[in-house]
C-alpha cells in the first residue's frame, strides 16, 4: 500500500487538480491511517468540487477515526440529505447510528442503502441490527441540522434554522424514559484496575458510608475526566459505574445540548443537570466532552464561550445542590479542554484509559467470540499478537476474519467456524488506531505537561520511571 501511496503522490505532481485521482490518493491514506495526508486530500477534493459527495463523506470517515462521533454524525446526516441516492453514505451513517444505540433508524438506512446498491451488504451490521424494526423513512430522517465552524475551523452541528419552533425548555425535557439503569458492573469490564478504584472513592464508597464521609466534610459526587485512545472502553466504565451504585444513566453527546437559539444551548445545559439533581443517584456522562469545554481563549464566538460558562457554574453546584450526582467527561483530545474544567471541584480527576492490556484484551476476545461460530481459539495467543489492539481494533479484526469465513461458507453453503488463525491473519491486516493518537498526545504530554497532567500517557510510552 506504501508503494501506491507514493505513485499516486508522484502522479499528482502532474495533475494536482485531477478529482478521481486526489480521491484515490485520499483513500489510500485513509486506508492507512495517514489521517493528516488524508484530511488535507480530501479538502481539496472538497474545494475542487463542493458537490463531491465522496470527498464529504471522507471527511465524515475522518472525523470518525479522530474520535469525533457526533462530527461524524451531522456530516453523514447532511450527506444523506443533500444526496439521496448515495448508497454508500446511507451505509456509514447506519454503522455510527448502530454505534450509539439509535437501532431503528440505523436499520432503515440499512435497507434503503440496499435498496440503492444491494453490493454494501454488511454481514457485521445486518447482525446488529436482526429483529429491529426499521423505522419509516420519514420518521428515520433526522431534523435539518447543518455544520457550523468553531474559530479553530472544526465542525460544529447546528439546527437548520427552518425548525418549526426553537427547542429548549420543555420542548428539551429528556423524561425518565430516556434514563438508563444499566445491568452491567465493573465485574463486566476487564481490566482498569486504578480508573475502577478511583471511581470507588468518588462516588461507590461515600454512598455505602455516608456518616463517615459526612465526619470529614466530603461530600458525594463530583467529577472524574476520562481521557485517552478512542474505542478503549471510556464509555463501557461509565455505564459500569452506574450498575455498579445502580444508579440513574444519563449519557448526552454535543447535538444534544447545542441550539442556533440565543441562551438555549444554555438552558438545556441546566435542564441536564437538574434532571439529573432529581434523580439522585445519578451518572451524568457528557461524551466528547472537549465539544463541549473547549478552551475558551481558543473561542471568538461569545455563544460558544457563554455556554462553557454555563457547564462550569452547573459543575460547581450551589452548596449540596450535586450531591449524588457524578459527572463523567470523555474525551480523546483532554489537550482542547478549558483548564478551568479541571479546577478542584469540577473534573478535579483526570484518569487516564490506556489501551486494553494482554490480559483484558484476552477478556474481550472471549466476550466478542460468544457472538460468532468459534472453533479453536486461543484467547491468549491472540491477545498477545494484538498489543496497542483497542477493544474498537478488536472488533474491527473480528468483523475482517468474519468476512474471509464468509466468503468460504457461501461458496460451500455450510457454516465455517472462526479460529485463532484467521483472527490472527486478521490482525496483520489491520493496524490499531491507538497509534495515530499516542503521536498527537506524545507532543502535548512532552512539551506541556507543566502540572504533570500527562504524565500516565509519559509512563505508559516508557518516558518516565513509574
Amino acid at each position: 500500500m506504501g508503494s501506491q501511496i507514493e505513485s499516486l503522490r508522484l502522479a499528482l505532481a502532474h495533475s494536482p487538480d485531477n478529482l478521481p485521482l486526489v480521491l484515490l490518493y485520499a483513500k489510500a491514506c485513509l486506508d492507512e491511517l495517514q489521517l493528516g495526508d488524508a484530511r488535507a486530500a480530501y479538502t481539496k477534493a472538497a474545494q475542487l468540487s463542493p458537490a463531491s459527495a465522496d470527498a464529504k463523506l471522507g471527511l465524515a470517515k475522518l472525523a470518525h477515526l479522530e474520535g469525533k462521533t457526533s462530527e461524524a454524525v451531522v456530516r453523514a446526516e447532511q450527506i444523506v440529505k443533500d444526496h439521496p441516492t448515495d448508497a454508500a453514505a446511507h451505509v456509514f451513517l447506519s454503522r455510527m447510528l448502530a454505534g450509539e444505540g439509535e437501532l431503528s433508524r440505523a436499520k432503515a438506512l440499512y435497507e434503503a442503502a440496499l435498496r440503492l446498491d444491494r453490493s454494501l451488504n454488511d454481514p457485521g451490521l445486518e447482525k446488529m441490527l436482526a429483529g429491529v424494526t426499521a423505522e419509516s423513512t420519514s420518521d428515520a430522517t433526522p431534523p435539518p441540522r447543518k455544520l457550523g465552524v468553531t474559530g479553530q475551523g472544526e465542525a460544529v452541528e447546528d439546527w437548520a434554522e427552518d425548525d418549526d419552533e426553537p427547542r429548549g425548555g420543555s420542548a428539551f425535557d429528556l423524561g425518565l424514559a430516556d434514563f438508563e439503569r444499566p445491568n452491567m458492573s465493573f465485574a463486566d469490564v476487564g481490566g482498569m484496575d486504578a480508573v475502577k478504584e478511583e471511581i470507588r472513592m468518588k462516588i461507590i464508597y461515600p454512598l455505602q458510608h455516608k456518616d463517615l464521609f459526612k465526619m470529614y466534610n466530603k461530600k458525594i459526587g463530583g467529577g472524574v475526566l476520562l481521557y485517552g485512545p478512542p474505542g478503549c472502553g471510556k464509555t463501557l466504565i461509565s455505564k459500569a459505574t452506574a450498575g455498579e451504585i445502580k444508579a440513574n444513566f444519563i449519557a448526552l453527546g454535543l447535538h444534544q445540548i447545542l441550539d442556533m437559539w440565543i441562551g438555549s444551548s444554555e438552558k438545556n445545559m441546566h435542564e441536564v443537570f437538574q434532571l439529573a439533581r432529581n434523580n439522585a443517584p445519578c451518572v451524568l456522562f457528557f461524551d466528547e466532552v472537549d465539544a463541549l469545554a473547549a478552551d475558551r481563549r481558543d473561542l471568538r464566538q461569545s455563544a460558544g464561550r457563554n455556554l462553557i460558562n454555563q457547564f462550569l457554574s452547573e459543575m460547581d453546584g450551589a452548596g449540596p445542590e450535586n450531591d449524588g450526582v457524578l459527572i463523567l467527561g470523555a474525551t480523546n483530545a483532554p489537550w482542547h479542554i478549558d483548564p478551568a474544567f479541571r479546577r478542584p471541584g469540577r473534573f478535579d480527576r483526570s484518569l487516564f484509559i490506556p489501551p486494553p492490556d494482554t490480559e483484558a484484551r484476552s477478556a474481550i476476545i472471549e466476550v466478542m467470540a460468544k457472538q460468532k461460530p468459534i472453533g479453536q481459539l486461543d484467547p491468549t495467543a491472540l491477545a498477545k499478537k494484538t498489543e496497542g489492539f483497542s477493544g474498537a481494533d478488536l472488533k474491527a479484526v473480528f468483523d475482517l476474519a468474519t468476512e474471509d469465513v464468509l466468503s468460504e461458507a457461501m461458496k460451500t453453503g455450510q457454516v465455517v467456524p472462526l479460529s485463532t488463525k484467521d483472527l490472527t491473519k486478521a490482525a496483520t491486516r489491520h493496524k490499531p488506531t491507538t497509534k495515530a493518537w499516542f503521536e498527537s498526545a506524545r507532543n502535548y504530554a512532552m512539551y506541556s505537561n507543566q502540572s504533570g497532567f500527562y504524565d500516565d500517557v509519559l509512563k505508559y510510552l516508557g518516558l518516565l520511571k513509574k
